[in-house]
């Protein structure tokens, strides 16, 4: 399993530039619902974007937030193809990266992101789509039979890498596993308040 990452590391930086942008807190400013960072857990994803009571922007950050992992891999896939910098696949793999690190780790947010499930959603859709409907499939099953977006999102993302060992091959795979152990660490209080069995339900206080 070759991976040149000497000659595809600009798309790294491509993608974390892209994953970056925070739209939990663009939308949330020019709607006037407040700075999020200031509500509930202060996370900038879609679920604290819901406390705000605004369903609909939470829906639009969730899309949105997925949105920008899949264009980070297929933008660095076209520039690939299209100026014959290294291999689409390296290509999108490295900005998928990027792009997943960029969600969590903002550099005009002092690095302090996101927990990146519907990003992670995105690159998996655009990196091996079979792969993105088996996240998306478990996500939504898990969120809505237990109603809980840690446990959700955590299982999703530990079922996404072996998935993607079958169906895209050990690059894909070994991509995601890196992005679920990132998962696993910003979900950590998360994990904590599961196992004593008070993380909180979606639509509650």
């Amino acid at each position: 399993m070759e991976f040149n990452i000497a000659e595809h590391w600009p798309f790294l930086l491509v993608g974390y530039a892209i994953g970056s942008i925070a739209f939990g807190i663009v939308l949330t400013r020019i709607t006037g619902a407040g700075d999020l960072r200031s509500i509930g857990s202060g996370n900038i994803g879609a679920t604290n974007v819901l406390r705000t009571g605004r369903k609909g922007l939470a829906a639009a950050t969730l899309l949105l937030d997925l949105l920008k992992g899949a264009a980070a891999v297929w933008i660095a896939q076209f520039i690939a193809d299209s100026y014959g910098i290294g291999n689409a696949l390296d290509a999108g793999l490295m900005a998928a990266l990027g792009a997943f690190l960029g969600h969590l780790y903002p550099l005009w947010l002092k690095f302090n992101g996101g927990k990146g499930v519907a990003t992670y959603a995105g690159i998996a859709l655009a990196l091996c789509w079979p792969v993105g409907l088996l996240f998306a499939a478990l996500w939504i099953g898990t969120l809505a039979l237990a109603r809980i977006s840690s446990l959700a999102g955590i299982l999703a993302s530990l079922s996404a890498p072996i998935a993607a060992f079958y169906l895209g091959g050990p690059k894909i795979a070994l991509i995601l596993a890196l992005c679920t152990l990132f998962i696993i660490w910003r979900h950590r209080e998360n994990i904590a308040r599961l196992i004593s069995g008070n993380e909180p339900k979606v639509g509650s206080a």
